[in-house]
Parts: structure tokens; sequence; C-alpha cells
């Protein structure tokens, strides 16, 4: 009775604070978590971290080499780079995690009723993800951006409908596998409501590979956003994001080059922070590798 009631047995093994516990006993693990955090803490706190406003220009300033003032030096306009790079991680952060998850919601939903449904409902919905997976990433996301047009929200748009497929393709064939399972079956034989057995049945034991493809994806997103800015198709200027940072310091490679290493260290740290996360997350959901 318990199975038809409640959610698979796997699901109950597997706490929250087990899966917490055991991230938080490997050291490189922690220290990738604590990055994230400070990363987050920084794009949240900006206005108070910066040392100076990050639009305000200066020609007297231009093209400063690291000082006590400007720690990082200043770029062609004068403008203090460290200032620029902090306020520049708002929008690849909150963009790096808010078009997966977006892609995460609206892919899972196509999965799950492709998968549990079946029939004439599966083919089309495959149909349609093989189409759109036929395309990288990188290219989708461009097509869609040029389409939309520049700015913050169309390429939030643009990332969303190039990660979607892919968890489309992970909710489905997850579900597949949980719609086969006795106590899925005990619930339809029960006369339990789809909708009551997707959520209470299917939902919660294909959450896993959902959740490691989600923080993964945040890495590929902050890095598909600093290739499209950069190509003036992300965050307009004279906003600042990690992208259009090291745009404009390639245009003054010769003037500054701090600019573009400043920020194309913040794009490294954050993805390899995020990447090992996302691996230390899937090696705990995975049931083999805890066997």
């Amino acid at each position: 009775m318990s199975e038809i009631l409640g959610v698979a047995p796997e699901v109950e093994e597997q706490p929250a604070r087990t899966v917490i516990a055991a991230l938080l006993g490997n050291n490189i693990t922690v220290a990738a978590a604590v990055c994230v955090v400070m990363l987050v803490a920084m794009a949240a706190f900006a206005p108070l971290i910066a040392p100076y406003d990050p639009l305000t220009q200066s020609v007297l300033d231009a093209n400063l080499q690291p000082s006590a003032e400007h720690w990082l030096g200043t770029d062609q306009f004068g403008r203090d780079v460290l200032s620029r790079v902090i306020f520049g991680a708002r929008s690849s952060l909150l963009l790096g995690v808010l078009s997966p998850l977006v892609a995460a919601v609206a892919g899972s939903i196509l999965g799950v009723t492709a998968g549990y449904f079946g029939g004439i409902v599966d083919r089309l919905v495959g149909r349609l993800i093989d189409l759109l997976l036929a395309f990288p990433a990188l290219l989708l996301g461009i097509l869609v951006a040029a389409a939309l047009g520049p700015g913050f929200w169309e390429l939030v748009a643009a990332l969303a409908v190039s990660f979607a497929p892919r968890f489309a393709r992970i909710a489905r064939a997850s579900t597949l596998s949980v719609r086969t399972e006795p106590f899925v079956e005990a619930a339809v034989a029960s006369g339990v409501r789809n909708q009551v057995i997707i959520v209470r049945h299917i939902v919660p034991n294909i959450a896993g590979p959902i959740v490691v493809v989600l923080t993964l994806w945040i890495a590929t997103a902050i890095r598909l956003e600093a290739t499209l800015s950069f190509l003036g198709l992300g965050t307009q200027a004279p906003q600042p994001s990690w992208g259009n940072i090291i745009r404009d310091g390639l245009n003054n490679l010769f003037g500054s080059a701090w600019p573009i290493v400043s920020a194309g260290l913040a794009i490294a740290i954050t993805v390899l922070a995020f990447n090992l996360l996302g691996d230390a997350v899937g090696d705990v959901l995975d049931p083999e590798l805890r066997e």
C-alpha cells in the first residue's frame, strides 16, 4: 500500500540531508561550493563590494595598469575593470541559472508527457526533440537570439530553447523506465488520476537526473552567454556582462589586456566550480556509484 500512496523506495532512501552530507565529505566539492557561494554573494551585493560605478567613464583614467586605486586597471573608457567584472557577474550568473531552469521545467513537462502517455503524443514530441537536437546548442542559441534580437531576456529565451530538448530527452527516457515500475502500475490499477501519478510517482523518481543535468548546464549557459554577448547578441553595452567585457577589451587589446584577462578568468573559475559541483551531485545521486 505504501508503494501506491508514496514514492519509489529509492527516493525515500536518499533524503536531502544525506546528499548534502555526501557532498560535504569531499574537499574539492566543498571548495567548488564555497566558490559558487562567493560568486553569488558577489553578484548579490555588487553595489556594496564594487569600489566604483561600473558605468562611470573618465578620459584621464583610460588604460591604467593595476594599482592601489584600480586593482585590475581600467579600460579604454576609464571604467574600473574590477567593478565591471563584479557587476558583470549579475548578468552572467542570473542568465546562467535562469535559462537552464526554464529549460528544465519546459523540457521536463514535454518529456514526462511523452513518456507517460506514449502513442501519438510520444511520436510528436519525439520528432520535435530530434529536430531541435539536430542543432548544436550554440548554433541554435545564435539562431533564436538573432530572430528575437539582442537583449538579456531575449538571450534567456534563446538559451532556454537550446537546452529544453536535452532536458526533454532525459525526462522522457527516465519516465519510460519509471512508468513500468510496480508502484506506478498499482496506482494506475487503483484508478489514481494521471496528474496525481505524475506528480507523486513520476516526477520525484526522475528528479535526480534532471538536477544533475541542470547543475552541469548552468556552467554551459554561463559559457554560452559569454559567447553570445561577445557576438553582440546578449547583454548590451553599457551594462556589463563578462562576455561584452571581453568584446570591449578585444577592441583595445594593445591598450590594456586586463579586461580580457579578468573576465576570462571569472568565466573559467565559475564554469569549473559549477562543473565540479555538477559532477559531485551526479556521483551522489547515481545508485550504481553509491553501491
